[in-house]
């Protein structure tokens, strides 16, 4: 009796707690404060704008979250507008966790003065000292005083985290041509052409050896032999309908390649994040853990319940996860928001009642696993048909038709990303805590952050550029992992040299146990312009086909 008196004080509470959040945010303070969408794009990576104070209104749940500054970023901005007719007082401060590593930071505008009625961008610079690796909270207090007779003053906090690195230094291309007209005078007459030739020479010459590097470290590691054909060989990456038969070409596919371009889609706005995660809410009360499924650094994936009676996957983090972890497994568990589809994991709810430890709760019967894992358990994964496989893939196929047709791009596809049941269902999910969980699948190249290299076609691995035809790419890695029980893609090739194997031509070679058909299916996914690629209703036909030309002679 006395636990379900706690239980349900508990969500009393919380509810009387969510209460006076909402009142929170209607707090009116007379002004506008809000990042533009140049700062969120270079802090975030998305376009939108996040507004911190709206038309007055505060927004309490924006100021509570930590944003990440990378390395590379120097400066931060801040945009504001006073909206009470008049230029409103305030004063600012900004202090740091650790002034040895970020030392204190300066502004461009006076600690003391005013906002003024037209939209003003300021900024504050925050250069580290290089003296160690290291992530220093940033906090910046600002107080608007409203109406001095009445003591109306608004006070806000915003808080970041600054990345610094090891002997981190400012770059000369930040300020050099400024550095360079100041320092040293300009050559003129004989001294001019003499310069002007040296470094032209220079120039040809480092391009020259440069180029020869790349070609020899290319024929060096080759030895104009397929050094590495039991993981990667070299394919046709033209359209199929120029291929000269190596293989049983799919008539599902050949000719229709050309009909349309993958169309790309726009990121998800913060706002839209948060409102998403409004509808999801749910009582942390009502949950209950089981048993542990998977453990990471700070990730951690449970079995459960909710309600009692509903199997449920309970994606959540560990109390020392930074911030900036919790943020990221809010973000991505929330990408696959809506999707009602059998094939997709979707999310049945959310709890952020604690900030540094949120629930995120997925519907799933109670022999629910993770795919990859599945795949590398001898006594589950060996007894699997090719006919089983391509059911496999024709379930994602199709569920990833429903997530195209409503202009989602998934962006990780993997193994790693799916879940099955003991029926061999298989689902599509996100890729919130994968880094964590399977951190050899992702790997850094030098821009701090971790992607999965192995399966990014090379304009997401170039550019970054994600669309329907890099997801085609991703599911085609899929794919060559279900036939070879997760086995690690191009294992042999180091992260810094596939962006030049996937140019090259290079791609992973045909699993032994893999019909030539299915394999045909999958260097087509592989395809080096987007265009070439199958889109997913193309490829559910080729599977579907498949298995029928299969299951036909079993």
């Amino acid at each position: 009796m006395a636990t379900k008196f706690n239980e349900n004080s508990m969500c009393v509470f919380l509810c009387v707690g969510c209460w006076l959040l909402v009142m929170c945010c209607n707090t009116q303070a007379h002004l506008n404060v809000y990042l533009n969408p140049q700062e969120v794009m270079r802090l975030l990576g998305v376009a939108a704008e996040v507004y911190y104070v709206r038309e007055g209104h505060v927004n309490n749940y924006a100021l509570n979250f930590v944003v990440p500054v990378p390395a590379n970023v120097r400066d931060i901005t801040f945009t504001w507008q006073s909206l009470a007719g008049r230029p409103l007082p305030y004063s600012i401060n900004v202090v740091t966790s650790d002034q040895e590593t970020l030392p204190r930071p300066f502004m461009n505008i006076s600690q003391i003065g005013e906002i003024p009625t037209n939209e003003q961008t300021f900024a504050i610079g925050l250069k580290c000292s290089g003296a160690r690796a290291s992530e220093v909270d940033v906090t910046i207090s600002v107080e608007v005083i409203l109406n001095r007779a009445l003591n109306n003053v608004t006070h806000l906090v915003f808080r970041r985290k600054k990345i610094c690195l090891l002997a981190e230094f400012e770059e000369n291309t930040v300020h050099g041509p400024v550095l360079l007209e100041t320092a040293v005078p300009p050559p003129t007459g004989i001294l001019t052409i003499i310069v002007g030739s040296s470094l032209a020479l220079a120039l040809v010459i480092i391009l020259f050896l440069t180029a020869y590097c790349v070609r020899r470290s290319a024929k060096c590691q080759n030895n104009g032999q397929p050094m590495r054909t039991s993981s990667f060989q070299r394919l046709n990456t033209n359209s199929p309908c120029q291929q000269a038969g190596a293989y049983n070409d799919p008539p599902s596919i050949v000719g229709a390649l050309h009909s349309s371009l993958p169309r790309k889609t726009e990121p998800q706005h913060p706002e839209e994040l948060h409102r998403r995660i409004s509808e999801l809410t749910v009582e942390r009360c009502r949950v209950r853990l089981s048993s542990l499924l998977q453990e990471g650094t700070f990730g951690r994936v449970y079995r459960g319940t909710y309600n009692e009676s509903q199997d449920v996957l309970v994606k959540t983090v560990a109390q020392h996860a930074s911030q900036m972890q919790v943020s990221l497994l809010l973000q991505e568990g929330m990408s696959l928001y809506g999707a009602s589809h059998q094939g997709i994991l979707s999310v049945l709810g959310v709890s952020i009642e604690d900030h540094t430890t949120p629930f995120v709760l997925y519907s799933a019967p109670n022999t629910t696993r993770n795919l990859k894992l599945f795949l590398l358990d001898p006594s589950c994964a060996r007894a699997i048909t090719t006919v089983q496989i391509v059911m496999m893939s024709t379930q994602l196929a199709l569920a990833l038709v429903h997530l195209h047709s409503h202009g989602v791009v998934h962006k990780d596809i993997a193994t790693r990303n799916c879940v099955i049941d003991d029926q061999l269902r298989v689902k599509l999910s996100d890729s919130s805590l994968s880094r964590d969980l399977f951190p050899n699948d992702y790997n850094c190249l030098g821009d701090s952050e971790n992607r999965p290299v192995k399966w990014l076609s090379l304009e997401a691995l170039q550019h970054k550029q994600f669309s329907e035809a890099s997801d085609s790419w991703a599911f085609g890695v899929l794919m060559w992992e279900l036939c070879t029980y997760a086995k690690q893609p191009y294992a042999e090739v180091d992260p810094f040299e596939m962006e030049h194997y996937l140019r090259d031509g290079y791609r992973l070679a045909q699993p032994f146990n893999c019909p030539d058909e299915l394999f045909t299916i999958m260097a087509y996914c592989w395809a080096l312009l987007p265009i070439e690629r199958p889109t997913f209703a193309q490829l559910n036909g080729c599977l579907t086909e498949f298995y029928a030309q299969v299951t036909r002679y079993v």
